[in-house]
């Protein structure tokens, strides 16, 4: 029993007998013999000087109950310990009914020895007795709690969870100010997914005791399920400001996270390891958040301490090769992801990483070769569900490379032995296979499959969005619009508004498309969420031909993005490139795109910028170069042959500035109209031709 005694259990069997023998008056006992306490607070019978008073005896059983207790805890549940501490604890309820918190007891010992009935009949009979029995409705509350979660299933048993906030509610209506009961019920209907509720408890426990750390973190948990991460920010910065703790600083730094503010994420692991360094958990997070980030020595380094502190341990060098990869330093990626694998050779997360890092290198094809390997040896006749997991991971990384490599057909296969693989992924599989029709141009096809998934799965917020980025691509805006609005529900709002953007883009609808900008603009608390506006809004103002606007944009989200996010050096190369097309200040827009193509320097859209910006300075022989390597990279960008063709074309090198036209209206007919110029075919149609009379009038001497 968890009560302290200041003598053995044997001790207060002698003291009591010889009190009762003797009539020794109660007072001259020491009270922390008896145990002077109760779970609830309340006290023991008040000590009175009459030797034979019911007091007294009450003193007496109480003691022989709590000594067999002790005795049926060290025994391992005893029946005879359990039966006689019983039997004395109510022989001291009798003999004074004061001793009422002595029900919790009793209740108790039924239920760890396994009656739970009779310890719900018993908390029950004391509350028939006496309806304000607190310590009763306590036992209940315990019980129910107890029972709430069914640890062989998984599952919630929503009937007790009732009974138990039942229970909690009384307290709480007898003693307003119980603020435990008040977070029992915040708890409780939070699992149970009651959140107002539980939102209001916690309230009510915070308006008694405002730096109360449980109904503070209860009610951040409350906010972060609501999908407002920035409520539960704030309430954890205050807590963590009054009083900070590493379990509060790991929430805070969840709830960052999730509004991808790594930066802040990173900066409270490092106050949770101050607190407490002996934790492994706390590094590793430290550095997941330090790499997303963008602080990639920082990421590096604390991976490294994780090396030497448990060199067998494969993730931190997993993390460090994800980190290579990004820098797109693939000799140090694949190095890093050799020692992963030697120490965990069957971790799927890095098995997977190889053919990710074949990817970034733009071998594509050996990316899909050994991911087709890799699915040959985890092939089995029945998987775990872990398994399936694992095995749908990569069938769905083996559809988007084939996709990549334009092999709709193989893609399409990839993705429906998905849901052959796990049924319940039939619905993501389906919003797979719509998109990769979408994407080769098969609206018929992707039409179908659409309205069969809408049929089988109406409410799946993935196919609504295929759904509408299909419709958008036919040009079909309203009906687009229609399903982006289905999926408004005030909680992942921006990312809608961002996918309406881009509707409105393609049907060069600008007005509407600033409307939803604006929305979600206000629905972007951070600097990097900003950023993904800003970028969408220059976008939209250099379609519109409002340079001035668009550059300000663009300057403006330079200023507030990280030189590591991927957003920034996009920004750059958008920014030189509009400047370098329209002809002006060409040495400033050279050195933002090569600014550019050195944070991501196989990326063919840069160096065709690249090729492009070198084209307006006549420097050719350049210009060739950046695009040739463009063009290598990427082989179906009409934009990429056309400026290539106006390279030759302008060396005199008719017959393969012919060639790229030739490729570049070809790719033109795949291409999303909204990625054209108006008049863009009938440009390098005229340049077509130009190059075909120019061509004839050069063979006509030499004919002659």
């Amino acid at each position: 029993m968890p009560y302290p005694h200041l003598i053995s259990p044997r001790s207060v069997c002698i003291f009591a007998l010889s009190f009762a023998t003797l009539a020794l008056p109660a007072w001259s006992i020491p009270l922390k013999a008896f145990g002077g306490r109760s779970p609830t607070g309340s006290k023991p019978p008040a000590v009175v000087e009459q030797p034979n008073s019911p007091k007294a005896a009450a003193y007496y059983h109480f003691s022989l109950g709590e000594m067999y207790e002790e005795l049926a805890e060290a025994y391992g549940n005893r029946s005879d310990y359990v039966k006689k501490a019983i039997d004395n604890y109510r022989l001291a309820m009798k003999e004074d009914p004061s001793t009422s918190f002595l029900v919790e007891d009793i209740a108790e010992l039924y239920r760890i020895s396994g009656h739970l009935e009779e310890a719900v009949e018993e908390a029950e009979s004391a509350l028939k007795t006496n309806p304000k029995n607190v310590d009763a409705r306590r036992v209940l509350a315990h019980i129910y709690t107890e029972e709430i979660g069914d640890p062989q299933t998984n599952q919630i048993n929503g009937n007790m969870a009732r009974k138990a906030i039942e229970q909690y509610k009384l307290i709480a209506k007898q003693d307003p100010k119980d603020v435990d009961s008040l977070i029992m019920i915040g708890r409780i209907d939070r699992v149970i997914n009651n959140s107002v509720d539980a939102e209001a408890a916690f309230k009510k426990v915070l308006a008694i005791d405002p730096d109360n750390p449980d109904a503070a973190t209860g009610l951040a948990s409350v906010y972060t399920d609501q999908g407002d991460p920035k409520a539960a920010a704030n309430i954890l910065e205050q807590l963590v400001k009054n009083s900070p703790s590493p379990r509060t600083l790991v929430l805070l730094a969840t709830n960052y996270e999730q509004m991808q503010d790594y930066a802040k994420a990173a900066d409270a692991y490092r106050k949770a390891l101050q607190l407490d360094p002996s934790r492994a958990e706390l590094k590793s997070g430290l550095a997941e958040d330090e790499a997303r980030a963008g602080q990639f020595d920082a990421a590096l380094k604390t991976y490294g301490e994780l090396t030497k502190a448990n060199p067998q341990d494969a993730e931190p060098y997993y993390g460090m090769s994800q980190i290579y990869r990004q820098q797109k330093n693939f000799a140090m990626a694949q190095k890093m992801i050799e020692k992963a694998k030697q120490l965990d050779p069957d971790n799927p997360d890095i098995q997977l990483n190889e053919v990710l890092i074949l990817q970034d290198e733009g071998k594509t094809a050996d990316a899909i070769a050994a991911l087709k390997t890799l699915l040959d040896h985890t092939k089995k006749s029945s998987y775990t569900p872990s398994q399936r997991e694992y095995r749908a991971k990569l069938l769905e990384q083996l559809g988007l490379l084939y996709r990549s490599n334009q092999q709709y057909d193989e893609a399409v296969g990839a993705f429906q032995q998905i849901a052959a693989t796990d049924p319940d992924l039939t619905a993501h599989a389906d919003a797979q296979i719509i998109d990769t029709y979408r994407v080769a141009k098969h609206f018929k096809q992707a039409q179908q499959v659409s309205d069969e998934a809408e049929k089988k799965f109406p409410d799946n917020r993935t196919l609504h969005e295929v759904r509408a980025q299909l419709f958008s691509d036919q040009g079909k805006t309203d009906q687009a619009i229609a399903e982006m609005k289905k999926l408004l529900n005030g909680k992942d709002d921006r990312q809608i508004y961002l996918a309406m953007a881009d509707v409105y883009r393609q049907a060069k609808d600008y007005k509407n498309m600033g409307a939803v900008l604006d929305s979600a603009e206000k629905l972007s608390p951070t600097n990097k969420l900003k950023a993904g506006v800003l970028f969408v809004r220059g976008d939209m103002y250099e379609r519109e031909k409002k340079y001035d606007q668009a550059e300000k944009s663009f300057r403006k989200l330079l200023a507030i993005d990280s030189k590591t996010d991927p957003t920034y050096a996009s920004t750059l190369n958008y920014l030189g490139y509009m400047l370098a097309d329209r002809g002006v200040r060409l040495e400033e827009a050279q050195r933002l795109i090569q600014e550019a193509v050195k944070l991501d320097p196989d990326n063919y859209a840069f160096l065709d910028s690249l090729g492009w910006v070198y084209y307006r300075l006549n420097r050719l022989p350049e210009a060739e170069h950046e695009l040739a390597r463009s063009v290598k990279l990427f082989s179906k960008d009409p934009t990429i042959h056309d400026h290539l063709g106006d390279v030759y074309f302008k060396q005199g090198k008719i017959q393969q500035a012919i060639a790229q036209w030739k490729s570049s209206l070809q790719d033109m007919t795949k291409a999303n109209s909204a990625d054209l110029e108006p008049n863009e075919k009938a440009k390098v149609e005229k340049k077509l031709e130009t190059a075909r009379v120019k061509l004839a009038q050069e063979q006509r001497p030499n004919q002659r």
